[in-house]
Formats: structure tokens, C-alpha cells, sequence
């Protein structure tokens, strides 16, 4: 399970769209594999060197980075044993899976309390549940 606090979750949101809006659109969420298709806000989750949620807008060539941010538990900055983690709960593979912007607005506005996100991953899903700590 990854955690993230809401207020990172939207201001990887917004920084996906003022990027989309300075730049041209969203990346695309396919590799370019499928040009035109799907690309629209929402926040990539990745495993990699840890575990993190990655904006999606398009970036100005060579002067910009995504906003990123880890997971509570799979930073590696702060967890010795990030890795571990990740490949227990994400897989020892590095991997990307698109979450729909809207869709994560309307589940916090939802759950008005919620001060986090926990993700949850299967082989083929990923669930949200909004908490509060």
C-alpha cells in the first residue's frame, strides 16, 4: 500500500495542467504508441527508484521537470528499505499506471475529511480509498 497526502495529490494535479496549458497538452499515457488517445489530466503512479505520483503535462524542452512525489513509504530519502517495499507492494519490475485527474478530484471531494490517499495495487488494479489521519 502507498500513501499520499491530498494536498500533494492536487498539487500534482495542477501542476499537470499549468505544464498542459504552457506547453501544448498532456503526455501521452501510452509511450506514443497510440498518439492522440488518452491524453488528458490525470497524474502517473510509478515504480522506479521508489515509489511515486508524477505529473502529466507536456514540459518545456529541456527547462522543465514533472512535479514528483513519493510515497510516504517508498521514499528513497527517507526509507532504508524503499526497495523492498516497492517490490513487495508494486513489484520488483518498474511500471506506470495513468490515474484519471477527474476521477481523483471527485473521490476527495467525496471524502471532505480525507487528509490522504492510500493506493492498493493487484497484479491488474490499483483501488484508492480516501483516509484520514
Amino acid at each position: 500500500m502507498f500513501t499520499f497526502s491530498v494536498t500533494a495529490v492536487r498539487a500534482v494535479i495542477m501542476r499537470g495542467r499549468i505544464d498542459a496549458f504552457l506547453n501544448g497538452g498532456f503526455r501521452n499515457p501510452h509511450y506514443g504508441l497510440a498518439p492522440g488517445k488518452d491524453e488528458k489530466p490525470g497524474i502517473w503512479l510509478v515504480g522506479d527508484e521508489g515509489v511515486y505520483i508524477m505529473s502529466n503535462g507536456k514540459l518545456a524542452e529541456g527547462q522543465q521537470r514533472p512535479l514528483v512525489v513519493y510515497a510516504e513509504e517508498c521514499d528513497p530519502k527517507t526509507n532504508p528499505e524503499y526497495w523492498h517495499y516497492k517490490r513487495q507492494y508494486f513489484g520488483g519490475d518498474d511500471g506506470i499506471d495513468f490515474l484519471d485527474a477527474e476521477m481523483l478530484v471527485k473521490l476527495i471531494a467525496a471524502a471532505p475529511a480525507a487528509t490522504h490517499l492510500t493506493l492498493a495495487m493487484t497484479d491488474d488494479s490499483v483501488s484508492i480509498t480516501p483516509i484520514c489521519r
